[in-house]
């Protein structure tokens, strides 16, 4: 298991903006289910033995129709990131399965010296193996990078990418530093998030101070290599992405990846664009007071859909 472990998820019964292609902007406690959907729900897990994965599913209590949810981390990331969607989605009849990627979290110790892109995205693509259906594939920041080439890789029924990293395509050379000072492993610090909790609020004022203590306690180690390709650029090719309906997120307030450079992306793939402009990078997806917002408008693109 990973060393920033939180404790897992207990069995949980739950009583029960406006996307656009245009890119209109959509507005200005403690982890747990949605209350308000009114149907209960169970947490399961599923295991990908071969690799050490760990999959953290959250299930409607009834078998469903609707397509199921895959849910891709970024860097330092795990399946704590989406609990609040996985909370929130069940109720609603949508099974979630969020991947622990390779030493994260829930899945197995291992050496970030010896990970690289490809071997998450190797992970990606074999853990879609204890999905019932082609899935709705969810990525935040990097996972929004393995998101766009698993679409290339298996089929799926719709992309949606929050915040997410860039495609070579679209990148400019970094900084020749920023990548030669790389190291082969590296923790918080690197992303400017070992700071004074009221320092990090006040450069993420969607956050309350428990969502900061929170990320701050479950950002666990990372990958260097997997980092400085990121930031060098992964080819996606949009001739092999599958042909699914596809949505891009961008915060307003995100350090991490402008809602400037999710815009430009979303043009680039022919998705929809949403905007929350009082949103930061991680306020998208796991802030108390935000991500509501968030999942409503997710919500609203699936039904669009169909799915």
């Amino acid at each position: 298991m990973s060393d920033f472990d939180d404790s897992r998820p207990i069995d949980l019964t739950a009583e029960g903006g406006s996307a656009s292609g245009n890119g209109h902007d959509a507005g200005d406690g403690a982890i747990h289910a949605d209350t308000r959907a009114g149907r209960p729900i169970r947490k399961d897990e599923r295991i990908v033995g071969e690799r050490g994965l760990y999959v953290e599913s959250w299930l409607p209590e009834r078998r469903s129709r609707r397509k199921p949810l895959y849910l891709l981390h970024g860097e330092l990331g795990g399946s704590w990131l989406w609990h609040h969607f996985l909370g929130y989605f069940a109720p609603r009849g949508w099974e979630g399965h969020a991947l622990n990627l390779r030493g994260h979290y829930w899945s197995e110790t291992a050496d970030f010296g010896e990970i690289d892109f490809s071997t998450y995205l190797a992970d990606v693509i074999a853990a879609t193996e204890v999905l019932p259906r082609p899935p709705i594939v969810i990525g935040h920041g990097l996972g929004g990078l393995l998101a766009m080439r698993l679409s290339q890789a298996r089929p799926i029924s719709a992309l949606i990418l929050i915040s997410p990293a860039l495609p070579a395509q679209l990148l400019d050379p970094p900084p020749a530093h920023m990548v030669r000072l790389l190291p082969r492993q590296y923790r918080r610090e690197l992303l400017g998030w070992d700071g004074p909790i009221e320092t990090l609020q006040r450069q993420n004022p969607d956050l309350t101070s428990a969502d900061v203590m929170r990320i701050q306690h479950m950002m666990g180690a990372e990958s260097g290599a997997a980092r400085r390709q990121m930031l060098e650029g992964i080819e996606v090719d949009l001739d092999q992405m599958a042909d699914a309906p596809r949505l891009v997120i961008g915060g307003g307030l995100d350090r991490s990846f402008s809602d400037a450079d999710s815009h430009r992306l979303a043009e680039w793939l022919g998705a929809d664009y949403m905007s929350f402009s009082d949103h930061s990078h991680y306020g998208l997806v796991t802030g108390e007071q935000g991500y509501e917002r968030v999942a409503d408008a997710i919500r609203n693109f699936i039904e669009s859909h169909r799915l």
